[in-house]
């Protein structure tokens, strides 16, 4: 019996679920300092992009192409920081940050700078209309 995907604890709670892509679910990350995303391959027991399939690793790129697409139209960020570290989280993801000279962390890493500003119920909606 194969193993069924579920998403990994950390994520299930530090994020909100926009929606289901053809292979992995877009999250957002309850910290309106950022605009923070995260795309989570739809497989079970995964950690490193190598363990998708050749066809899936193509998905994997062009899902994290077109957020990255959408990220620069909607929020026109001064860069794009695109990662997937895995330390804390081995669950394969790839966070997507949207970053500004005027957030509060640049230029250092958003990961614990400042305590999470969680978004609106308001803010989230409109957010969910880009996906």
């Amino acid at each position: 019996m194969s193993a069924v995907f579920s998403l990994a604890p950390e994520l299930a709670r530090d994020c909100i679920e926009l929606t289901d892509w053809p292979l992995c679910k877009v999250l957002l990350m309850n910290d309106s300092q950022y605009p923070w995303f995260i795309l989570v391959p739809r497989e079970a027991d995964l950690k490193e992009s190598i363990d998708l399939s050749e066809q899936q690793q193509i998905v994997l790129m062009q899902e994290s192409a077109k957020l990255s697409h959408l990220l620069k139209q909607v929020f026109n960020p001064d860069k794009l920081n695109i990662a997937a570290l895995g330390n804390m989280v081995p669950q394969l993801h790839i966070h997507h940050i949207a970053r500004f000279k005027t957030d509060p962390a640049w230029p250092a890493p958003v990961w614990g700078r400042y305590p999470a500003r969680p978004y609106s119920d308001q803010q989230i909606a409109k957010l969910k209309q880009h996906f």
